[in-house]
């Protein structure tokens, strides 16, 4: 098992390779926050259940009534 220097060295080395310009190998808690939608997919299925669902009834009620 690596001692706690070598873990902080190699930290370090990882650290200042992203800052160089390399890209991380896992995106960081930020960037993938910044790439969620603002409405979860739930969500947006009621949202959709319910518009299209409500087009269906005046579609029938106009046809049938």
């Amino acid at each position: 098992m690596p001692t706690e220097f070598d873990l902080r060295r190699k930290n370090a080395q990882f650290a200042s390779a992203v800052r160089s310009g390399k890209k991380a190998v896992k995106p960081s808690h930020q960037e993938i926050m910044a790439k969620r939608s603002p409405i979860s997919l739930w969500a947006l299925g009621v949202v959709l259940f319910v518009v299209i669902g409500g087009v269906l009834f005046e579609l029938a009620r106009l046809v049938f009534l």
